[in-house]
């Protein structure tokens, strides 16, 4: 019955392929990073995130545009975790090129987290609840990945108290005290950005899955 559902849709090879990548890339950032504990800190959302996609795949699986997003954000998030992120090259190649104060790897990292996760956010309100078609769908997607952004400062936060000064690279404040201020905002213009540009691609997709047609006739009427 599932396969009748999705009939194309365990045969796709965009997602196997970049499960493979992401697979790569991560073993590849594991060998000898900068700093151990901030590796694992920084991956734990993709040795958690992958596995999880696996195992439900079958019964969910999800459009070839948001498991592109995820794959590039695993890629950012390793990265980070390798150098940690006050300390990838390229940022200190950005940063000493256009005359920064800071390296800017953290903010990306934030702008990716505000704009991979918002299409996660979506899809997951479109397939699960009446909202397709709602006039809040796209303020609830962003306010869910500005939530999502605070917990993890939270986090750091946490994680700066439990481990003191080896944290430090970890927080990658970088001297900044409005650190966290600047990682939420980066967080909110990246879903905000996500939900303006990528919405009607997303909708295409998730057409083309056959799982929102059901959704149709109460998100025009939730809004």
């Amino acid at each position: 019955m599932t396969a009748a559902v999705h009939p194309a849709v365990p045969r796709r090879r965009l997602p196997a392929a970049l499960a493979v990548v992401v697979v790569v890339g991560l073993a590849v950032s594991a060998w000898a990073p900068r700093e151990r504990t901030t590796w694992l800190l920084e991956t734990v959302w993709v040795l958690v995130g992958l596995p999880l996609v696996l195992f439900t795949w079958r019964r969910f699986p999800l459009t070839n545009l948001l498991c592109a997003l995820l794959a590039v954000h695993a890629l950012v998030l390793a990265v980070g975790g390798h150098y940690t992120y006050a300390q990838v090259p390229v940022g200190d190649w950005v940063r000493d090129t256009f005359d920064l104060d800071r390296n800017p790897y953290d903010r990306f990292g934030h702008l990716m987290q505000g704009f991979v996760p918002a299409v996660l956010v979506r899809e997951l309100l479109v397939r699960t609840s009446p909202l397709r078609g709602s006039r809040w769908l796209a303020p609830l997607t962003v306010c869910a990945c500005l939530a999502f952004s605070a917990v993890f400062e939270m986090l750091e936060w946490l994680a700066a108290v439990v481990g003191g000064h080896s944290a430090d690279a970890f927080l990658a404040t970088q001297g900044d005290v409005w650190d966290t201020q600047w990682d939420m905002f980066c967080a909110l213009i990246g879903a905000t950005v996500s939900v303006l540009v990528l919405s009607r691609a997303h909708d295409r997709q998730l057409d083309a899955l056959g799982v929102t047609s059901r959704y149709r006739g109460a998100g025009s009427t939730a809004g």
